[in-house]
């Protein structure tokens, strides 16, 4: 018997997360930017999911920005080394959300600190 083929794709997303307790970023950061490979039927639920799972780890999600599946991303002329690609295989093997990088943000236009110096 063949196995039916899935409808799932992974669509690739950056997300911008806030501070929450408990979130795992560096003390002084004041939020982060994820790039995210997230299986989904449709880029919504791969949202859905990726958010949902963020939640879950404490995170603060603010803002997502989807840039589509693997295809759309060739097409629009992205180039994708391996190891992007091998991650996007996983998270499709895996009907998962992979979290591929992450980067912190660091408040410079909120900066009460003065630096010393003359």
């Amino acid at each position: 018997m063949t196995k039916k083929p899935s409808r799932q794709q992974v669509y690739t997303l950056l997300i911008e997360v806030g501070r929450k307790t408990g979130d795992g970023l560096p003390k002084d950061a004041t939020g982060a930017a994820l790039m995210c490979y997230a299986s989904g039927i449709d880029e919504a639920e791969a949202v859905r999911e990726t958010v949902a799972i963020l939640k879950q780890a404490d995170m603060a999600p603010l803002d997502v920005s989807g840039y589509g599946t693997l295809d759309e991303r060739l097409a629009e002329g992205h180039d994708i080394p391996d190891e992007e690609r091998a991650l996007m295989a996983r998270a499709l093997e895996e009907n998962s959300v992979i979290v591929a990088q992450m980067t912190p943000f660091y408040g410079d236009e909120d900066d009460d600190e003065i630096s010393g110096g003359a």
